[in-house]
């Protein structure tokens, strides 16, 4: 049962949508309610994906996690949204509902950071659902830290309150 993670291609992002719907439902249905969770459908992330994927694959990273060749997760960063030259962003780490506990998050992260290290990013920072306690807990053993900025997303009808997070980047040093 081995887990091996590698950048996404176009015809895993159909696929990750799915599986992106069936993580937010499973991590966020404690909080939220079904019918702010219904929309949008499996397919509907699937072609958000697809859409972003076009617009962004030059300056962001998909990585997809695949367990004996089934996908099972997937991270996505890319520049700071609030523009810091020096600060990536960790857009999102999702995995299969029966993953949760496994390893594969952790992997995802630590490939992540890694990643953005590499890009000579020095600090990556990310939002987090305020209400999603478990991923809270996760990004903070991962050695993140809130940095007292919110906002609100809207999922469904609902107005959610997120949190940023932030975490230093040691330096890159290319072996010689």
């Amino acid at each position: 049962m081995t887990v091996t993670l590698r950048p996404a291609e176009a015809a895993d992002l159909l696929p990750v949508g799915a599986l992106h719907q069936r993580s937010r439902v499973a991590a966020y249905s404690s909080f939220l309610p079904a019918e702010a969770l219904a929309d949008p459908t499996p397919e509907a992330m699937g072609e958000y994906w697809a859409q972003r994927w076009t617009w962004e694959r030059d300056d962001h990273l998909m990585t997809v996690a695949e367990r004996d060749g089934a996908l099972v997760g997937f991270s996505y960063l890319g520049p700071d949204d609030a523009g810091d030259p020096v600060t990536g962003l960790l857009n999102a780490i999702h995995l299969e509902p029966s993953e949760r506990g496994r390893g594969v998050g952790r992997a995802l992260m630590v490939d992540a950071l890694a990643n953005m290290r590499l890009r000579g990013w020095r600090r990556a920072v990310l939002w987090v659902l305020r209400d999603n306690t478990r991923a809270r807990r996760f990004y903070e053993r991962g050695g993140w830290s809130p940095t007292g900025r919110h906002r609100d997303e809207q999922i469904g009808e609902i107005l959610t309150p997120q949190l940023r997070y932030t975490r230093r980047l040691p330096p890159h040093h290319p072996v010689c």
